[in-house]
């Protein structure tokens, strides 16, 4: 394929990327800030609870995804100026930064939370001696540790470049400045994938299994009641399923075939992957539905008092500790 060609076709794959973004962009922006907000007023200002692990963890949650949506009008103005970038390299590094951090904060927090009603219903008497906010704040630190830590390679990989194709300046995750870097990024964005959202996947997983089983098996529950509990569970994988492993598989999918086949213009495979773009941001408007288990649902299962075997459950859900997200 001719240079002129491929340049040709490349420009006919960003048209549908700076027709999708900016109003895809411009939609979650005001339903995620409006979302979140929202929620962070209630658990904060007017929260009729006391300040127990549920809130911690959702509280991150959202803090997490205000920080990005601020970022978003960045993106919005980009996409609709035809991808020219007009707020300097700092500001482009930044938004890189936050929305990776954002991204990976998300997966992590959700884990702790399934984590947290896993070990909540399963050892309800042990939830209650040992896990106390303290011990959740600490979590939550060691987790914006480890996302800020996994996020930082973002400052070596991305910035500000001058594209090949139109000799517009672009604000991309990786910036190819030195080709031999190409490899090295792709490695990172693997580990990524395995290691900030594979493994908390996983975890995410066998733990909503074991909420599962033990609602289910419990006599007290009653069938609207266990609904509930498969709708919430069901709505935690779904933003996996829908939101983070798309992005993950098709960005290292796109990030392969440029490295590998570098003279091929692949349409469908950048297509994609710009509506796996919005589809990772996504789940900053999901989250605030979710959050509405700390009010809603909040005897969702195991609400009645039952056999003696039974009372650690029931305790652990009336006293507010029990919050499916």
């Amino acid at each position: 394929m001719t240079q002129a060609k491929m340049v040709q076709n490349f420009s006919v794959c960003e048209k549908f990327q700076i027709t999708l973004l900016p109003s895809v962009y411009g939609i979650e922006f005001v339903v995620a800030l409006t979302g979140n907000l929202f929620a962070l007023w209630l658990l904060v200002v007017r929260k009729r609870m006391s300040w127990h692990t549920g809130v911690i963890l959702s509280c991150n949650l959202a803090v997490s995804d205000l920080l990005y949506i601020l970022t978003l009008p960045l993106l919005i103005v980009y996409y609709w100026l035809g991808k020219q970038w007009r707020f300097g390299p700092a500001t482009c590094l930044m938004e890189r930064f936050l929305f990776t951090c954002n991204l990976y904060a998300s997966i992590f927090f959700i884990m702790a939370i399934s984590v947290n009603r896993c070990v909540a219903i399963k050892w309800p008497f042990f939830t209650r001696s040992h896990v106390k906010p303290t011990l959740v704040k600490t979590a939550s630190v060691i987790i914006w540790i480890v996302v800020t830590a996994i996020s930082s390679p973002v400052f070596k990989f991305s910035g500000v470049c001058q594209s090949v194709h139109t000799g517009q300046l672009l604000c991309v995750s990786f910036c190819e400045h030195n080709p031999g870097d190409a490899r090295s990024h792709l490695i990172y964005k693997v580990f990524l994938a395995a290691f900030g959202c594979l493994l908390p996947f996983l975890v995410t997983f066998v733990s909503y299994c074991v909420v599962s089983w033990v609602v289910w098996k419990n006599s007290n529950v009653t069938p609207t009641e266990k609904r509930k509990v498969a709708l919430l569970v069901a709505s935690v994988l779904l933003i996996y399923a829908v939101s983070f492993v798309p992005y993950h598989v098709f960005q290292i999918y796109h990030l392969y075939l440029r490295i590998h086949y570098p003279n091929t213009s692949n349409c469908w495979v950048y297509n994609m992957y710009q509506v796996s773009k919005g589809l990772a941001t996504l789940n900053m408007c999901i989250h605030p539905v979710l959050y509405m288990a700390l009010f809603d649902s909040m005897r969702v299962a195991c609400c009645r008092r039952g056999t003696e075997g039974n009372k650690g459950n029931d305790v652990m859900m009336r006293s507010g500790t029990w919050l499916l997200l």
